[in-house]
This record gives structure tokens, C-alpha cells and sequence, in this order.
């Protein structure tokens, strides 16, 4: 695998494939971060104009720029089995996990049990969509 481009994170190969796992992972948690603050500057506004108490705001839409990510990663991937295979483990065990940890967490208020619930699913999705498309593409190619 050869990269597209020097010097850009995260680094990808010719086909435009996440390079390593601690990329993918970076740059996935980078964006539940980013996701976090945008929701509580949100949230922090709306409970200034009186349309609810902070807080209260869902949590578990942190998850959006990984999820982007994840679909260009995926996309990026040749069309077949092992694609979508990968993927539908790595996302219903993600998600699983990810409502496990905001269940145990109800009694945070819902932007802090989502975003726990959301980085949880990021982590989990990497991890098992990573190695996970990678071994099915090798076995049946």
C-alpha cells in the first residue's frame, strides 16, 4: 500500500483507506470531542433562552463525525462481502456497547451518558471494523 498523500492525517493509501488503527482511532475520537463541545455550546445556549436546563441535550450525537468517517472508510473499501460483513459486526456490537454504557450511566444527565455511550461505540466500532475487514478481505481474496 503506497500513501495518497504525505503529510495528511489521517494517512491513507492509494484506494483512500485509513492506513493504521490509531489513526482511525484519533481521528474518531477527535471528532466526538469536537461533537461534544458543539452540543454543549448548544445546549448552553438553549438553556440561556429557557428552552430546557443544560444538560439535557442528547448525548449520543457526538457520534456523527466518526460516523462520517466510518462511511468513507467503508466506501473506500472494494465492493463486496467482507465489506459489509465487517461492518454490520463492528456496528451492531458498537452499538450494544454503546447503549450498555448509557444504560448503566442514566443517572449522568443524557449529554454526558451519550456522549459516554458515543466515544464507547467509536472505540468498539474501530476496533472490530479495522482488523475485522482487513482479515475477511484476506481470506477471500
Amino acid at each position: 500500500m503506497t500513501e495518497q498523500q504525505s503529510g495528511t492525517f489521517p494517512r491513507r493509501d492509494a484506494e483512500g483507506r485509513i492506513q493504521t488503527l490509531g489513526d482511525l482511532l484519533g481521528v474518531t475520537l477527535a471528532g466526538v470531542v469536537i461533537g461534544l463541545l458543539v452540543l454543549v455550546l448548544f445546549d448552553a445556549a438553549f438553556a440561556s433562552f429557557g428552552a430546557g436546563d443544560f444538560g439535557q441535550a442528547n448525548g449520543w450525537l457526538a457520534v456523527i463525525l466518526p460516523a462520517w468517517l466510518f462511511w468513507e472508510d467503508f466506501r473506500a473499501w472494494e465492493f463486496g462481502a467482507p465489506r459489509v460483513v465487517a461492518a454490520l459486526v463492528a456496528v451492531a456490537v458498537a452499538v450494544v456497547s454503546g447503549l450498555a454504557l448509557a444504560g448503566v450511566t442514566t443517572g449522568l444527565p443524557p449529554l454526558l451518558s451519550g456522549t459516554l455511550g458515543a466515544a464507547t461505540f467509536t472505540v468498539v466500532y474501530a476496533a472490530i471494523w479495522f482488523p475485522g475487514v482487513r482479515w475477511l478481505t484476506s481470506r477471500t481474496g
